[in-house]
């Protein structure tokens, strides 16, 4: 019978010991996880548009219930405004159903339409363009819950490009 021998291993070369270290050294390294900095979170997905926030918002739970934070939607809906928006229009908003639902209902056909006509992606709204975007969003809002009519609102029409 034939037994073998455990014969020693050869020493690893300069390369591969040098490797063996840079795994090593990378096993002890603290890893970042981006959900351990929420502040760092809320402030990436503020920058995403309306369809890349709902694609996020699929991650994960935690980015789900970042992604529906009214606060996020806010700085979605005013991004192109060039001031700030009063502080009393936070209170309308909300009581209307949120700046998501401000941003899917009046933003957003406002913003693929600019998108479509090749208008510039940053330009800047003036304050008649945004009193007209929730003028709409107050219209459809009271035809739909007050009125119970589910059908889009009459006057969305004019959030849609004309052909004169």
């Amino acid at each position: 019978m034939l037994t073998m021998r455990h014969q020693p291993r050869p020493s690893p070369r300069p390369h591969e010991a040098m490797q063996q270290m840079k795994a090593e050294d990378r096993e002890k390294k603290p890893k970042f996880c981006i959900n351990d900095h929420i502040d760092i979170l809320i402030e990436i997905l503020k920058h995403l548009d309306g369809p890349s926030l709902g694609v996020a918002s699929s991650v994960c739970r935690l980015w789900c219930t970042i992604a529906r934070s009214d606060s996020i939607w806010e700085h979605l809906c005013f991004r192109h405004v060039s001031s700030p928006p009063p502080s009393s229009l936070r209170t309308i908003v909300v009581a209307l159903g949120g700046y998501k639902e401000l941003y899917m209902v009046c933003v957003r056909p406002v913003l693929s339409r600019l998108l479509h006509s090749d208008l510039v992606r940053s330009s800047v709204w003036t304050r008649d363009e945004v009193q007209l975007s929730l003028s709409l969003f107050c219209v459809d809002y009271y035809e739909r819950r007050l009125l119970g009519d589910t059908s889009p609102s009459s006057l969305m029409f004019l959030c849609k490009p004309v052909n004169v």
